[in-house]
């Protein structure tokens, strides 16, 4: 089963970061292969949400629990979609200057042809995935702007 971890600091404030990973309604504005969210509720806390993925000539649809445990983490598990199993958890905790963003991801194909297409790419998507969220936060929140008091009790 392919699945990533790893820690990387961001300056903005905790809150800052959760909002990004939490505004689901926004993926597709800015990650890629992700070309349509359609969110069934959200209370606050817990989002039931489809996304569309679509990757060379494949369109899939994934359906997702999102659990939002401001501001510390984010779960995400799989409801339904082409997978077996997905699990994604991020991690927001504050650090001087900004804040440690751990991500993990574990997931499982039905296929085994999909699991072995998406073994080869898995780490590359990833990289891109990460680097996709950090370039969001620069967009929304100034590259390498720092903590500052007002920015951390604003919502994105």
């Amino acid at each position: 089963m392919p699945q990533h971890s790893e820690t990387r600091f961001l300056p903005y404030a905790p809150e800052q970061v959760f909002d990004l990973v939490a505004d689901v309604r926004r993926y597709p504005e800015f990650l890629p292969w992700v070309q349509a969210m359609r969110v069934r509720r959200d209370d606050g806390q817990e989002t039931l949400a489809d996304m569309v993925v679509g990757f060379k000539g494949l369109r899939e649809t994934f359906t997702s629990r999102v659990r939002k445990e401001r501001p510390g983490s984010i779960h995400v598990e799989y409801v339904e979609g082409p997978l077996r199993f997905l699990r994604n958890d991020w991690h927001f905790e504050a650090a001087p200057g900004g804040c440690d963003v751990r991500f993990q991801v574990a997931f499982e194909f039905k296929s085994r042809l999909f699991e072995k297409l998406a073994g080869r790419v898995f780490d590359a998507a990833l990289r891109r995935m990460i680097g996709a969220f950090e370039a969001r936060a620069d967009a929304l929140y100034g590259a390498g702007s720092g903590v500052s008091s007002s920015s951390a009790n604003s919502a994105a």
